[in-house]
């Protein structure tokens, strides 16, 4: 089943992809997203390669088949360590094996991986190599388009260049400088302006590759304006904190018919929900990936008020959600009265 999942995915992705987020882009959250869409491709959070050779693999890479197309996103500047780590990862049946050259944390810098690597392009180019050698599946490169004093120019084209050289076809590129020192990571993924036009010239002036945008795009609507210029678009923070948007990724981004709808999207990762709890898997550790599912509409502050405050309960079950989606259920019908009361009168 698995290997048949992977052979039908002959669309194109990276179109439009969700980005790793540590802490966040787990595999229930994974799973949740992709109750939503099953056209974009779903990134891992950045697993270092230390993790991956020494640590518990079974729960590191772990992940459910209905994630495909999902990619790992690895962390490291090793390229043996690199090399091997990929393997594993190609072995486990991840479609796509990306390095990290943009995480701004001290802690990475600190190993040496991450935007630091923006300062040592031969050496991206360097793992890249050993990567592309070591698996079959895409070897891609995300990347910002320069650290501190760097001439954003000079920085991310050279890096690309190199990258190209060693047989990277793919690049996806936060169009934000990093400050290494100064800021923190998430100032750093705000403060440093972004600079859209110099990835479409990327774009325009290396044709043969296939760029991939990122950055503080909040919407399908800012999304649909970047793809005339790029190959695809990677939303963050805007697919993890109002998820419903992804229910319309399919329809809008690669012309699929249909969207799904938040109350589908929950009833769609029940059965994973359920399977979870089987395994003793805590109700939070699930739920908390679902609190911005309703953003926007009526009952949303209780529909995560519930889960927040019931989901984290000893014993915490599926009738938490069930009572949160009645909440919202509820809400949304009594609006739907008043409004047509509302035109009765009028």
């Amino acid at each position: 089943m698995l290997k048949d999942r992977r052979k039908s995915v002959i669309f194109q992705p990276y179109r439009f992809s969700i980005a790793p987020m540590m802490d966040w882009t787990d595999r229930h959250c994974r799973v949740l997203h992709r109750t939503l869409t099953s056209r974009a491709l779903l990134y891992t959070e950045m697993l270092t390669t230390g993790a991956v050779l020494h640590g518990d693999r079974e729960r590191l890479l772990a992940y459910d088949p209905v994630e495909h197309p999902v990619a790992l996103q690895l962390g490291g500047s090793e390229p043996a360590d690199l090399a091997e780590a990929a393997r594993i990862g190609e072995a486990e049946g991840y479609d796509e094996i990306n390095l990290n050259v943009g995480c701004p944390s001290d802690r990475v810098q600190s190993g040496r991986f991450g935007a630091c690597l923006m300062r040592e392009p031969e050496l991206v180019a360097e793992c890249m190599a050993a990567i592309g050698a070591a698996v079959k599946v895409p070897a891609t490169v995300k990347c910002r388009i320069g650290v501190d004093e760097q001439d954003p120019e000079e920085s991310l084209f050279r890096l690309v260049d190199l990258c190209a050289a060693a047989g990277v076809r793919r690049f996806v590129v936060h169009a934000r400088k990093a400050w290494l020192k100064g800021l923190s990571p998430k100032e750093n993924r705000d403060v440093p302006p972004l600079d859209y036009p110099l990835v479409w010239r990327l774009k325009a002036e290396r044709p043969a590759l296939t760029i991939v945008i990122n950055g503080g795009i909040g919407s399908l609507d800012e999304a649909e304006r970047h793809l005339p210029h790029v190959d695809g678009v990677m939303l963050g923070r805007a697919a993890y904190h109002t998820p419903d948007l992804l229910g319309q990724a399919d329809a809008r981004i690669f012309g699929e018919a249909g969207t799904v709808t938040p109350f589908e999207a929950v009833e769609r990762y029940r059965p994973y929900v359920a399977r979870e709890l089987a395994k003793g898997t805590h109700l939070a550790a699930m739920t908390r990936h679902m609190l911005g599912l309703f953003h926007g509409v009526p009952g949303a502050r209780a529909w995560r008020r519930i889960l927040t405050v019931e989901g984290v309960k000893a014993g915490a079950g599926l009738e938490v959600i069930d009572r949160a989606l009645a909440e919202v259920s509820g809400l949304q019908e009594q609006g739907l009265a008043r409004g047509l009361e509302a035109g009765e009168a009028a």
